[in-house]
C-alpha cells in the first residue's frame, strides 16, 4: 500500500493492521516500541478511532507510514446547507 485517503475513523483499524503487517511486525513487537503490553496494543488496533493524535502520529512513524494532509481541489461539505453560504463560508467546517 503506498497511499490511501481517509475518510473515516472506521477504516483506521484495517489500515493499521494492513500497514502492521506490510512492515513485517507483530503485535508484540509495535507493542514494545510503543512502550504498552500486547493487549493493550491490541486494543488500541482494534480502536483506532479512539486513540490520541499523539499516540497515532508515532504509530504510524513506527509503521514507516506518513500522515499527510491534503485540501481536495473541490472540496465535499455534506454537513453544509444552502443557508450557511452567507456566514463566513471560507471557514472550516467542523
Amino acid at each position: 500500500m503506498s497511499r490511501f485517503t481517509v475518510r473515516t475513523a472506521d477504516q483506521l483499524p484495517t489500515l493499521l493492521q494492513a500497514y502492521r503487517k506490510e512492515a513485517g511486525l507483530t503485535q508484540t513487537e509495535v507493542a514494545l516500541r510503543l512502550g504498552v503490553t500486547q493487549q493493550s496494543y491490541s486494543a488500541l488496533e482494534r480502536n483506532a478511532d479512539t486513540v490520541g493524535a499523539a499516540r497515532l502520529l508515532k504509530l504510524l512513524h513506527i509503521l514507516g507510514v506518513e500522515l499527510a494532509l491534503n485540501k481536495p481541489s473541490s472540496p465535499h461539505h455534506p454537513s453544509k446547507d444552502v443557508s450557511d453560504a452567507g456566514s463566513g463560508a471560507d471557514k472550516p467546517v467542523w
